[in-house]
């Protein structure tokens, strides 16, 4: 079936998780097209958008697509429209025979999404067919288009975004969590490091973060009381 595709606009998702330590975005590789078509530098999950559809339905056709993953929560946070967003002659090149276009393409303004995920069981299962994978942001290898710059600017968004409501940090951690993964998150997220005692004590202070019963089990080091998040109610 042959499908209608706007050439001159893009979605492009920015998906970030924290694995314990540090900020990890989703990418893939820059394939699909096969064989010496494929440049192979790693990019955002994201693609042209379809005439019929809008950029939010075109958000979540590309991340089944790309990864596999359905029906995740995510944000318009920017678009990029810069006229040297095709500087590398590769990616026009990956774009058309990507997507069987047979005209050269010369301008691509491209919408951006975020969203925080919790890396987990389902987000470790992720579609091999475009070697979809959580990479460390500050470990980032040059990519494809702008896309680091677009990685860039999606944490310096939610940084913002956190500072104003850091409930949003809890997508980020397990269902359990202790108060050094929390700390280590907001660390993370807000480029600061924050005194341990004092953290504590501004935890007691967080509603939203219930202090749990179970404690670690099978550490080497003091067993960490757990702590679970309490959504608000609308």
């Amino acid at each position: 079936m042959n499908v209608a595709i706007n050439p001159y606009v893009s979605v492009d998702c920015v998906l970030l998780g924290f694995d314990g330590q540090q900020l990890n975005a989703l990418v893939i590789r820059q394939s699909g097209v096969g064989g010496e078509d494929s440049t192979g530098s790693y990019k955002l999950p994201g693609s042209l958008i379809f005439m019929d559809e809008n950029l939010d339905e075109a958000a979540q056709r590309v991340l089944k697509q790309f990864t596999g993953l359905v029906q995740v929560n995510m944000m318009q946070f920017k678009a990029f429209g810069g006229a040297d967003r095709l500087k590398n002659p590769a990616d026009s090149v990956w774009l058309e025979r990507f997507h069987n276009l047979d005209h050269h393409i010369e301008r691509i303004v491209t919408i951006a999404y975020t969203s925080l995920l919790r890396i987990d069981r389902r987000m470790e299962k992720l579609d091999g067919g475009y070697e979809a994978r959580w990479m460390p942001v500050g470990e980032l290898p040059p990519m494809a288009f702008d896309h680091n710059d677009i990685v860039r600017e999606a944490v310096e968004s939610i940084r913002q975004r956190t500072l104003l409501d850091p409930t949003l940090l809890f997508d980020l951690l397990p269902r359990k969590f202790t108060a050094t993964q929390l700390r280590v998150l907001m660390e993370t997220v807000q480029g600061v490091r924050l005194d341990v005692k004092n953290f504590h004590k501004k935890m007691a202070t967080m509603p939203y973060v219930v202090p749990l019963e179970e404690k670690e089990d099978g550490v080497s080091h003091r067993a960490a009381r757990y702590y679970k998040f309490k959504r608000r109610k609308k």
